[in-house]
């Protein structure tokens, strides 16, 4: 339809979630660029509107279209005008999961009516093509008219499972139809919930839900470590699931032969590295209908978080790995089997949020915090330590949230009540107590910030030691205050302090050793020391890469102080590649108005000045 003589200007993908429009789409998309190497292939996610622009973003970028940085500026129709030119050559524009869209046409293209979900400005060229993939039959004849492509309602995941099941049972093609044709239509229906165009059966009796069915009764009666694993995996995540995550069995052996059966139905699919499982999302959704139909999902769903809390474990940095493989297990979870908290869960939220804002996850934890504050206040009450150790970190969360006001109440309450239990040199106060400073840093209050700081440094060194963690923190969060009015050799002379103790004490990859390091780099290049503040840079923004990830905040930090340092010294080009792709993980992490991504456009806004 795209590639003949007679190409269709648009084109819809439409079926089942999970049956392989999206690797239709991408197979396609990669022979097209075999045949004709000078076609762009352009590929815009629309599961939400902002992975959708997103995309619009980066497609403008790579394109250099003008006029896209405008604060005013229609993304998507400055891109949709620039596609729409005649001499621009021939494109493939990919609009993957055009799902829920309400819409309607007129001449100017098409226009939706829910802000929240839309695609505008539909580009027009004999030279240009447009792939829509969606799970409704409605939208993919509204975008695509009747150049639907629908043939693939013989679903290969069916297809697969039957084979499995014909090779591991050693039976014949005419013995298994005669399955097919006994399986009960009624349970095939309960298992097919979800499994439906616009509320309608794509089958009379769906391929997938059938040939589940078929496997999954054989491997109960054969290998119940199997279904029990797979029952327990329907309740996490479907994808990247840890083999350690699963229940203990009896025996190494017994665990092995179970996924084995697993793998053998073509349930699960293995890694080829590591030992993690993947579920087909029609075979997740299977199975949770099934553990539904018999009563049986809010008792496996049960056993992951029980089992979930035996396996996730705390913040500490050296957990990092760790916690980032357990993490969506978690997320989904609790999402799914959590309908109230309550004492038997609120200890794995509670390590759920202090992870996630570990790792920079600031909504994500703030959503997690805010219910353990909740749940902790109610039960225990406002000034038990548990209550206001929850608070703290959700006040933490709010700053990093760059909602300063949250996050000043919060601490003042905390802070007072511990000082009033606990008196003023028990650690928790000191916490408290430095974290308020934070926040009064972050506004801008330096005399204040510098008075509890002081404070909170010296009565550490008393009651911790100069070479405590804590202490160093707080030596470090002096210096920067010092640093930010102005005073540069009182701020280097701590640094260089800290530096040297944490690469002692802590090591070189521990937060608080690259979160120095970057300070006294920033010193450096306010005093222009240039050279010394671009090889800090660099050393800081490499190890927190590794240990991080380069998408963490702290990370977007490096990335951006090196870029002001290469920005000084006259090196525009890798100024500006630092600073857009800081520009846009802030915009997808923080949202465009937080005041981390506003920083990251003033300063990308100077680099192009220069």
């Amino acid at each position: 339809m795209l590639s003949s003589e007679s190409r269709c200007e648009r084109v819809a993908i439409f079926g089942l979630g999970g049956v392989g429009k999206t690797q239709i789409a991408l197979e396609f998309a990669y022979r097209l660029r075999e045949r004709q190497p000078t076609c762009m292939v352009l590929w815009i996610p629309v599961t939400s509107i902002e992975s959708m622009l997103e995309a619009y973003r980066e497609i403008g970028q790579q394109l250099r279209i003008p006029g896209l940085e405008k604060e005013k500026a229609d993304i998507q129709k400055v891109v949709h005008s620039w596609l729409s030119q005649e001499n621009l050559g021939r494109w493939l524009l990919v609009f993957d999961n055009a799902d829920n869209i309400h819409i309607s046409t007129d001449e100017a293209g098409i226009r939706t009516t829910e802000p929240g979900d839309r695609i505008n400005y539909l580009p027009k060229s004999k030279f240009g093509s447009i792939l829509f993939t969606t799970r409704s039959r409605k939208i993919a004849t509204q975008l695509a008219g009747k150049n639907v492509v629908s043939k693939i309602t013989h679903l290969p995941l069916a297809i697969v499972q039957a084979a499995a099941f014909i090779n591991e049972n050693a039976i014949t093609l005419a013995e298994y139809a005669v399955l097919l044709d006994d399986t009960e239509q009624n349970r095939i229906e309960l298992l097919s919930e979800d499994f439906t165009d616009e509320g309608r059966y794509l089958d009379s009796k769906n391929p997938v839900a059938t040939t589940w069915l078929i496997s999954f009764e054989q491997i109960r009666k054969y290998d119940t470590l199997a279904a029990e694993y797979l029952s327990f995996m329907a309740c996490v995540n479907g994808m990247d699931i840890p083999q350690s995550l699963l229940p203990p069995a009896e025996s190494a052996k017994k665990a092995i032969d179970a996924i084995g059966t697993l793998v053998a139905y073509s349930f699960v699919t293995k890694h080829k590295t590591g030992q993690l499982l993947d579920l087909h999302r029609l075979v997740h959704l299977a199975t949770r209908n099934w553990l539904r139909m018999n009563g049986t999902l809010g008792s496996w769903s049960t056993t992951a978080l029980e089992r979930l809390k035996e396996v996730f474990p705390d913040n500490n940095h050296t957990n990092r790995s760790l916690w980032r493989m357990y993490l969506p297990h978690v997320q989904y979870a609790l999402a799914v089997g959590l309908g109230v908290v309550d004492t038997s869960t609120v200890e794995l939220l509670w390590k759920f949020g202090k992870c996630a804002h570990s790792d920079g996850r600031y909504e994500v934890a703030e959503k997690a915090l805010v219910q353990v504050t909740r749940f902790r206040s109610k039960t225990l009450g406002e000034e038990d330590p548990s209550t206001l150790n929850s608070m703290d970190y959700l006040a933490s969360t709010y700053r990093d949230l760059g909602r300063l006001n949250e996050a000043e109440q919060l601490e003042v309450q905390v802070m007072e009540t511990y000082k009033a239990k606990l008196g003023l040199d028990h650690p928790d106060t000191m916490t408290a107590m430095a974290n308020l400073a934070l926040t009064y840093g972050d506004q801008g209050r330096w005399t204040e910030a510098e008075q509890l700081e002081e404070l909170v440094m010296e009565t550490r060194k008393k009651k911790l030691g100069p070479n405590h963690p804590d202490t160093l923190a707080s030596i470090d969060n002096l210096a920067s205050t010092y640093q930010n009015q102005g005073r540069w050799k009182e701020a280097e002379q701590l640094e260089k302090q800290v530096m040297a103790t944490s690469l002692r004490v802590l090591g070189d990859e521990h937060p608080s050793t690259l979160a120095s390091m970057a300070n006294l780099a920033s010193t450096y290049q306010n005093q222009g020391q240039w050279k010394e503040a671009e090889q800090l840079n660099v050393q800081a923004l490499e190890m927190r890469k590794r240990v991080l990830g380069e998408e963490h905040p702290s990370t977007l930090t490096s990335m951006t102080n090196l870029a002001s340092t290469y920005r000084k010294q006259g090196l525009w080009k890798e100024a500006e590649d630092l600073d857009v792709k800081v520009l846009e993980m802030r915009k997808k992490m923080l949202g465009i108005e937080h005041p981390d991504t506003l920083t990251s456009m003033s300063n990308l806004a100077l680099t192009f000045k220069g």
